[in-house]
């Protein structure tokens, strides 16, 4: 989710501090960007950031709208906040969890909302014109329903004008412009048809199809959440602190972000294991079945390692911390969740190639069949009609979308079940798979227990 420092109020130093060293003079930088929402995002952003002095990668993860970059640290930290800005998004510094109410999906319900009660009363106005209304009445009911789509138009609709906006201002397109542009025109012919009294209006067509596409991208979202449960699950299980012995022999209760190695810990029975860490003082029993999917307690004595997550079960415990929590077991266990859910499988690649393509050809495709319509009857309104159909009737990415959903409710599906997926392509190669050969300590059952008498 949304972190709580913007790139652009962050400092080259505390842009260093926020990332992680993921390879000799190499560093990575985790961001959330909470406009991407289609394929041709990923493809402006990827670009974009790919090209930046001192960056090797750059790789966006659509569901968890996160931006993983890259970069080598003897060239310093690249403008990654301006870059995003150019584009027309906000960057921020990317959290793993974040409990806050999440005010999009509230605001994607009231547009929804809004946009369907104007859907039912301009479809009813719109079922007396069809019943036979005719002259000032049929001009009243046009006009009625003028007066409820304008307004419901700019409040629902500015879920996708928004984004389309951002998108043509810096000279770029998303999946957004061409429903923007369709929504409208049908609005504007709407009304020029209302100011002439001409017999046909579409009001009812333009809000309706804002009501049905504010449903497939709230339901979308929602989704989208539910597959980041994985790694949302994964990061509660982290401590929210530790008690800290000062080496003047006081106790503190600090942050599980500000533990750092070589710092003394007390840990009660109950707590979870903050950062990974050895035992100095006591004994006790650990539930490592997180790390190593062994439901059976382990003993640990003086001098065992413990790793982040794992709960400590019977006995106080004095533990030294080996590493900080951005570098813990756990804090690994997250990333590689989220790159799996944001790896590139060959079906991913493919989906995302068509996605890019599809602004650019819709947009040919209406202007061609305007054009053909033009010099075939030589009526503008007719040929604008069909435009506008050409617009509308074009499925919005549907590939670009269900590609990596797939993908992702995959990887949570098989972690629910033990089994951490590290790279997307991974499932794919499942179908070729015949024979499975198993090596585990203990009993493979078939999970089903029963009853047996002796």
């Amino acid at each position: 989710m949304t972190g709580a420092f913007a790139l652009t109020r962050l400092s080259a130093d505390e842009l260093i501090l926020a990332s992680r060293e993921i390879n000799t003079g190499l560093r990575q930088t985790d961001l959330s960007v909470p406009g991407i929402s289609c394929g041709g995002c990923i493809r402006k952003i990827e670009e974009a950031l790919g090209v930046l002095p001192g960056v090797t990668r750059a790789r966006v993860n659509l569901s968890t709208k996160r931006v993983a970059v890259d970069w080598r640290e003897n060239e310093g930290p690249p403008p990654l906040g301006e870059a995003l800005t150019r584009l027309g998004y906000d960057g921020f510094l990317y959290e793993t969890h974040d409990d806050a109410k999440d005010p999009q999906l509230a605001a994607l319900i009231r547009a929804l909302a809004v946009a369907g009660f104007a859907a039912m009363n301009i479809m009813g106005l719109s079922i007396s014109v069809w019943s036979g209304a005719a002259g000032e009445t049929r001009d009243l009911f046009h006009w009625l329903s003028a007066a409820i789509a304008l307004p419901t138009l700019a409040y629902s609709g500015r879920v996708f004008f928004k984004s389309a906006w951002q998108a043509l201002r810096h000279g770029q397109t998303n999946m957004d412009v061409p429903i923007s542009i369709g929504v409208l025109l049908a609005f504007a012919m709407s009304l020029y048809d209302t100011i002439l009294s001409q017999p046909h209006a579409y009001f009812d067509a333009a809000v309706s199809l804002l009501f049905f596409l504010l449903i497939g991208r709230t339901l979308d979202y929602v989704m989208r959440e539910k597959t980041r449960s994985a790694v949302k699950g994964l990061g509660r299980l982290a401590a929210y602190g530790a008690t800290v012995v000062t080496p003047d022999g006081r106790r503190t209760y600090l942050p599980t972000a500000e533990l750092e190695p070589g710092m003394t810990i007390l840990l009660r029975a109950g707590d979870r294991i903050p950062v990974d860490a050895v035992v100095l003082e006591g004994r006790s029993d650990i539930d490592a079945s997180l790390a190593t999917g062994e439901s059976v307690p382990q003993p640990v004595t003086p001098g065992a390692s413990l790793r982040a997550g794992t709960l400590n079960l019977t006995g106080p415990l004095t533990i030294r911390a080996a590493a900080a929590s951005r570098d813990s077991f756990l804090a690994e266990m997250v990333r590689l969740m989220e790159a799996a859910e944001g790896g590139r499988s060959h079906f991913r690649r493919v989906a995302d190639r068509a996605a890019r393509l599809y602004a650019p050809l819709v947009h040919s495709a209406a202007l061609l069949s305007f054009l053909g319509w033009m010099l075939a009857a030589g009526d503008w309104h007719h040929a604008v009609t069909i435009a506008v159909a050409v617009l509308i009737i074009t499925c919005p990415c549907a590939l670009g979308l269900a590609v990596p959903m797939v993908q992702v409710v995959a990887a949570r599906a098989l972690f629910e079940h033990g089994i951490m997926v590290k790279d997307g392509s991974a499932m794919e190669r499942l179908v070729e798979i015949d024979t499975v050969i198993f090596d585990k300590t203990g009993t493979l059952t078939r999970g089903r227990p029963g009853l047996r008498r002796d």
